[in-house]
């Protein structure tokens, strides 16, 4: 079995950047393979690769994991850092990551991500299931920060509650959507951070038949 991380198209796939980070910053010596993505789950090359059809996939020393927050959690057997050391402080961090995995479906789907687009609003206005998502997740960032040092949600290293809600800082960037406070000074240094930096130019880098018309054309 070779190392290799298996991910999609970078100027769309958001749960694909979670993984890559989670790789990334635990240092893994990986392959990159990137699936050109078709939209809708219709991409059939990816079920002869993954376990489950998805990106991200990960295979690792004989290790094969799937699934965006398992591949935080094995990386951070490698990277313990991924996770706050303080006991308490990393059991907010697990729920923290584990409600962004699960949680704020309105949001996902009004401002899919695309790294195409920058500061370009919205023609039509967000529905009531969005703006209250936006809500809480400057809320839960609202929190973390409070307890945190900064400058991210647990301190001054780039853990996995982070990597979770890195394709919302790009969403929130791209769709130009107002923040204040602490969470436009986190928004600002995870959009700061040199992998962030690298994924979103290699996105832009990509060949332009790459490009799905659904999400260039969204308003």
């Amino acid at each position: 079995m070779s190392n290799r991380l298996v991910i999609g198209t970078k100027r769309y796939s958001s749960w694909s950047l979670r993984g890559w980070l989670a790789v990334r910053l635990a240092g893994l010596d990986v392959a990159e393979e990137v699936v050109r993505l078709a939209g809708g789950g219709q991409t059939t090359a990816l079920r002869a690769i993954s376990p489950n059809g998805l990106v991200p996939y990960l295979e690792h020393d004989g290790a094969r994991v799937w699934e965006s927050l398992a591949i935080c959690d094995y990386c951070a057997e490698i990277a313990p850092g991924l996770w706050p050391e303080d006991r308490i402080a990393r059991a907010m961090a697990r729920s923290v990551a584990a409600q962004m995995h699960a949680g704020f479906a309105a949001l996902r789907r009004a401002l899919p991500m695309n790294e195409g687009r920058i500061g370009r609003a919205r023609a039509t206005p967000l529905d009531d299931a969005a703006v209250s998502d936006i809500a809480a997740v400057v809320a839960l960032w609202d929190d973390c920060l409070s307890r945190s040092s900064g400058p991210f949600l647990f301190g001054a290293q780039f853990t996995v509650p982070d990597i979770m809600f890195a394709p919302v800082v790009f969403r929130f960037r791209s769709y130009d959507v107002a923040l204040s406070g602490k969470a436009a000074v986190y928004r600002d240094a995870v959009l700061a951070h040199p992998l962030m930096r690298q994924w979103h130019a290699e996105a832009l880098a990509e060949p332009a038949e790459w490009h799905l018309e659904h999400y260039e054309t969204l308003d």
